[in-house]
């Protein structure tokens, strides 16, 4: 099971508190994804390849 202990938030969350995100936690085997306006709740793992993917497929085309 993968418990994740450090979070990070985006570059991209805004000025302020910086609340209005999602925040990730990595392991070399998986990743996890948090609401950072409520932390406390649920928490999505994915595979490590598999949320790889999916960030490859957010980045724009050239």
């Amino acid at each position: 099971m993968f418990t994740p202990t450090t979070w990070r938030k985006s570059s991209y969350s805004g000025g302020g508190d910086g609340n209005n995100c999602v925040e990730i936690a990595t392991s070399p085997t998986r990743a996890a994804v948090r609401d950072s306006k409520a932390p406390g709740r649920a928490t999505l793992t994915f595979p490590a390849p598999a949320f790889l993917t999916f960030l490859e497929t957010l980045k724009p085309r050239r």
